[in-house]
C-alpha cells in the first residue's frame, strides 16, 4: 500500500466509499479491493431486488472473467448469440445480427440474466474480495472538506444517523444519480426523449435452437419493444415510446401495458397466451446526462453519470466497463492526486468517445432510413460488421470500426434526403417532444 495512506482512525473510515450496489458499484469496488484499498459500499436497496435492463453484451464477457464471476453467471444466465430486429415497415421480415460476425470475431456471445439474481451475484463477489457492503442504507449527504477526507452523512439499516469518511467517494448509484442531483449537474437529455413500461411474462413463444436467447427487437407506430428471454423460461417485455403516448393512458398500468403489446401484431403473436408475472412498471423522461463527471475526491461511473436508451442493451456494459477503467483512475488519485486528475480527465474522454459511437445509432433509431439499413444491411465497406461490434459493445477499444461507420452514416444521410418528408417528419415529431415536462403519474421509476 502506497505511503499516502492515512491511517485508519475508527471503523467507519475508509479510502474509498461506494453510492450504490449495481454493476458499476460492485465493478468498482471489487477491483479497488484488490489493488489494496480499504472500501466500503452503501446500498439503498436490500438484495435481491428486481431491476430492469436483462441483455448482457458480449463485450461483458472479459470483464466478468475479469471479476471472477464468468462461471456463475453462466450458470445464471442464457446464451445470447445475436440480435434480432423486426419492422413494422418490413412485415413479417427478421433481421438477426449475430455477434460471430463482428469484426473481432473473439466474442461470438453474451448472456441474458434476471437482474436480481446477477447484480446480487456481483454484489457477494465485492463482499469476498474485502468490501464492506452494508445494504438498506441510504446516504443523505456529503461534506466534500478540501484539506481532509469527506464526511458521508448516512442513514442505517435501523433509521440511524451515522458519519462515514472516506479519502474518494464514486457515485455508482445509478437513476438516482446523487452527486449529479446534489450539484445541479443532471440535465434532461438535448437530443433524446423516451419513456418505457414493461413486465415480465410467462408462457411467450420463444425462438428455438441456437437463437433461444436472443433479444427480439420490434419496431412500431410509437416506438419499440424489447423481448428479452430468461433461462427460467420467462420473458421480459417491455415498450419504449415517447412520453407523450403515455398520456393518453385511461386504464390501470397493466391494462396499458397489454394495449400497448396489441398494436404490434407480431409482438402480441407472441404473447396472446402468456400471463404476466406480477405487476407492469414504467420509468419516464429517463434520459439525462451529468454537465460534469469528477471533481476534487468524487466520480460518477455508470448511470449515475449519463443514461440515454436502453436500445442497443449497452447500459450493463458501459457501467461495469467505465467503473474498470475509473478503478484505475482513482488508484492512482489515492496515490497521487495530481496524477489522478490527469487520469480523471483521461477517463471521461474514454466514456464520451464510447457513449458518441452508439447514441449516434440511439438518436436515430425510430427514423426510417435506420430502420432500412438494420432491416436490409449491406457489408459494403464492412458495414454489417462494424454494426454487429457496435451491438456486441466494441465502442471502446481499438477494433477498426470507425471507417465502415463512416460509410454506414454516409448512405443513412443519402436516403434521409432521398426520403426527405418522411425522415424529416418523424424527426419533427421527436424533435418538438424533447423539452416537455413529462408530469403524468402512468409511468413512475420503481
Amino acid at each position: 500500500m502506497s505511503s499516502t495512506t492515512p491511517p485508519k482512525s475508527n471503523a467507519n473510515d475508509f479510502d474509498v466509499l461506494v453510492i450504490g450496489g449495481g454493476p458499476a458499484g460492485s465493478t468498482v469496488s471489487s477491483l479497488l479491493a484488490e489493488k489494496g484499498w480499504k472500501v466500503a459500499l452503501l446500498e439503498k436497496d436490500i438484495h435481491p431486488r428486481f431491476h430492469i435492463g436483462e441483455s448482457l453484451l458480449p463485450m461483458n464477457l472479459p470483464i466478468l472473467e475479469r471479476l471472477g464471476v464468468l462461471e456463475q453467471v453462466k450458470e445464471i444466465g442464457i446464451v445470447k448469440y445475436g440480435a434480432e430486429f423486426n419492422s413494422d415497415y418490413h412485415p413479417n421480415q427478421t433481421r438477426t445480427y449475430y455477434f460471430k460476425n463482428a469484426i473481432n470475431k473473439n466474442h461470438p456471445h453474451a448472456f441474458e440474466v434476471r437482474r436480481s439474481e446477477f447484480d446480487h451475484l456481483l454484489l457477494k463477489n465485492c463482499a469476498t474480495k474485502g468490501v464492506r457492503v452494508q445494504e438498506n442504507t441510504r446516504v443523505t449527504d456529503i461534506d466534500f472538506k478540501p484539506k481532509d477526507s469527506c464526511t458521508v452523512m448516512v442513514k442505517g439499516p435501523d433509521g440511524d444517523n451515522q458519519e462515514w469518511r472516506a479519502r474518494f467517494v464514486i457515485d455508482a448509484s445509478g437513476r438516482s444519480t446523487f452527486l449529479s442531483s446534489k450539484f445541479g449537474y443532471k440535465i434532461r437529455h438535448p437530443k433524446h426523449n423516451s419513456a418505457a413500461i414493461f413486465g415480465h411474462f410467462d408462457n411467450v413463444v420463444r425462438r428455438t435452437g441456437d437463437d433461444e436467447g436472443n433479444i427480439s427487437i420490434y419496431w412500431f407506430k410509437h416506438g419499440w419493444f424489447w423481448m428479452i428471454p430468461l433461462k427460467d423460461g420467462a420473458m421480459s417485455v417491455g415498450a419504449v415510446c415517447l412520453p407523450e403516448y403515455f398520456k393518453n393512458k385511461k386504464s390501470k398500468l397493466d391494462d396499458f401495458l397489454w394495449e400497448t403489446i396489441k398494436l404490434c401484431p407480431e409482438v402480441y403473436e407472441r404473447m396472446k397466451d402468456s400471463t404476466m408475472d406480477g405487476n407492469a412498471r414504467g420509468t419516464g423522461n429517463f434520459s439525462y446526462l451529468s454537465t460534469k463527471m469528477h471533481g476534487d475526491k468524487y466520480i460518477m461511473v455508470g448511470d449515475s453519470y449519463a443514461f440515454v436508451d436502453p436500445v442497443f442493451s449497452s447500459g450493463v456494459f458501459i457501467a461495469m466497463s467505465s467503473a474498470c477503467n475509473a478503478s484505475d483512475a482513482v488508484d492512482a488519485y489515492l496515490r497521487d492526486p495530481k496524477e489522478g486528475q490527469r487520469l480523471l480527465k483521461k477517463h471521461e474522454k474514454y466514456v464520451s468517445e464510447g457513449l458518441k459511437v452508439i447514441t449516434w445509432f440511439i438518436y436515430r433509431f425510430t427514423s426510417p432510413p435506420l430502420h432500412k439499413l438494420f432491416m436490409e444491411p449491406s457489408n459494403r465497406f464492412r458495414m454489417e460488421e462494424a454494426v454487429i461490434s457496435m451491438l456486441g459493445g466494441d465502442i471502446f477499444e481499438n477494433t477498426p470500426t470507425k471507417k465502415p461507420v463512416r460509410f454506414f452514416k454516409f448512405f443513412y444521410y443519402m436516403m434521409f434526403l432521398q426520403n426527405f418528408k418522411r425522415s424529416w417528419w418523424n424527426r419533427k415529431v421527436r424533435k418538438e417532444s424533447i423539452g416537455k415536462a413529462f408530469n403524468d403519474e402512468t409511468a413512475h421509476e420503481d
